[in-house]
């Protein structure tokens, strides 16, 4: 092989290692893209929706790192999420699967649901009645849910819907307390979450469990391809969503 030849071949693997290191250290230190796999934040985040979360929103821990890798014992550059974030985390006990769900709850902080409305630190959050959430199930049947806008203390506003009412089996709660180092985690689709008001299926979230903050929604599907299986996208791809972001 010519020296040209060799010279030429070298720097283009060079150019691909090079690629792959930028690639990776966006992925470990800024932002991870993230697929909606469940119906538990709808109508905020809906299944096949793809999203960026920001890794370094609240700083780093073994479970932003990709696979694990890391120290145990913690966060470094740590920031406080506030009221209202969509997380990313590391669903306790087992610290393997993601969730993503919204911090409603901090450190300290008394969270109880009573007929459907949330509390927090004894006070009832604003929560207003709109228009319906319609949808279509697999079979082409139209589903409709109450909707309303809750306002969290901080002013957030975000939509929640309950299909079953104010009478799921979450709707009446007993009051948690949050511990400190901890955040308590809720669903937008209110009756079909599994988030921290179940203390034995997933509970107070630790800090060092947060990957990430919910930050750009770049593409919405029906969720039946996946991203990169542009063959099987829909045709009736969410594109208005896109212009929403999060709220």
């Amino acid at each position: 092989m010519s020296k040209g030849k060799s010279g030429g071949m070298g720097e283009t693997i060079r150019t691909i290692v090079y690629a792959m290191l930028i690639a990776g250290s966006v992925r470990t230190l800024a932002f991870e893209p993230f697929n909606i796999p469940s119906g538990s934040m709808i109508p905020s985040l809906l299944i096949g929706d793809y999203l960026f979360v920001s890794k370094y929103a609240y700083g780093y821990s073994r479970y932003s790192m990709p696979f694990g890798i890391g120290p145990g014992g913690g966060r470094i550059m740590e920031h406080m999420p506030e009221r209202g974030d969509v997380i990313v985390f590391k669903k306790p006990p087992e610290n393997k699967v993601d969730y993503i769900k919204r911090v409603v709850g901090l450190p300290g902080d008394r969270i109880q649901v009573k007929g459907g409305i949330l509390h927090i630190n004894g006070s009832a959050v604003d929560r207003k009645r709109i228009e319906d959430f319609v949808e279509r199930d697999r079979d082409g049947n139209i589903l409709r849910a109450p909707q309303y806008i809750e306002t969290l203390p901080n002013g957030r506003k975000h939509k929640i819907i309950e299909f079953l009412g104010d009478n799921g089996p979450a709707d009446n709660t007993m009051e948690y307390l949050v511990p400190a180092g901890h955040y308590f985690m809720m669903g937008d689709n209110r009756d079909n979450s599994a988030d921290s008001r179940f203390l034995s299926e997933v509970g107070y979230v630790p800090a060092e469990n947060l990957v990430g903050r919910a930050e750009i929604l770049f593409f919405s599907g029906d969720g039946s391809a996946a991203l990169w299986e542009v063959w099987r996208w829909p045709w009736a791809i969410r594109y208005a969503r896109l212009l929403q972001g999060i709220e």
